[in-house]
């Protein structure tokens, strides 16, 4: 059963809204997928990303920001029984199937830059094989929609995966793809999410004007399917992806 959203005020239940798409949006004006018609509300005030059976909330630089179960917050990875708060509305999520990430997988993205001016991490900070860790402020408004059919599976599931920098000052360095979901990119640029599912490995776009390049053409808004050797192209940088043998 797909996770869904129960918007309601005062204990009133208003609507029920299941999250069958990638990307749904939540604000005042009649575009959203979930409707709040109050001034308190902003145009676009949040959106919620659903990859797999997880959930990731970001404010959308709402002009009155939002709380997750009584906790002011810009960002969060939703768990079953959370109560967003959005003014005077309350949408509680519920999802009973197991997550397929941890928090930690959202509150990381690897920054990929151009420039050898970046900042070197704090002892003990994960780095992958590549560029420092960013603070995932990437996760902002994006053009992602329903799911597109998947393609035939391009490798065994056990197969495990990587990606080589072929450009700027990180060339030649790589990243295992180990985890459920790794954010790429530059936040405040673009960023994309690889998602390790059992037919294998995805690309998803998630913040930027452009979607991310593979092999030259657009990703598009749906998910990608990634095959051995695509070159991918995300915030300038080129990469390698590659079946390990």
């Amino acid at each position: 059963m797909a996770a869904k959203l129960i918007l309601s005020m005062d204990g009133v239940v208003l609507k029920e809204h299941v999250l069958s798409k990638e990307r749904t949006l939540i604000g005042r004006k009649p575009h959203n997928d979930i409707v709040i018609d109050n001034l308190a509300v902003s145009s676009e005030h949040a959106a919620i990303i659903t990859i797999l059976n997880d959930s990731f909330l970001e404010d959308l630089d709402s002009t009155n920001g939002l709380a997750v179960n009584g906790m002011v917050t810009k960002k969060h990875f939703l768990q079953n029984g959370d109560v967003i708060e959005i003014g005077k509305y309350k949408l509680k999520y519920l999802n009973d199937q197991p997550n397929q990430a941890t928090p930690a997988d959202f509150e990381k993205t690897m920054v990929l830059s151009k420039t050898p001016k970046q900042a070197a991490p704090e002892p003990g900070e994960a780095t992958g094989k590549f560029g420092a860790v960013g603070d995932g402020a990437g996760f902002g408004t994006t053009t992602l929609g329903k799911t597109a059919p998947q393609p035939t599976p391009a490798a065994p599931a056990q197969q495990q995966a990587s990606i080589q920098i072929l450009n700027g000052p990180n060339a030649g360095r790589e990243l295992e793809l180990v985890k459920s979901l790794t954010t790429l990119g530059k936040p405040g640029v673009q960023v994309a999410v690889l998602a390790k599912r059992p037919h294998g490995y995805f690309i998803t776009h998630v913040e930027g004007d452009r979607f991310p390049l593979v092999n030259g053409e657009s990703t598009g808004e749906h998910p990608h399917q990634l095959n051995d050797h695509d070159i991918i192209e995300l915030a300038g940088v080129k990469m390698e992806f590659y079946f390990k043998s």
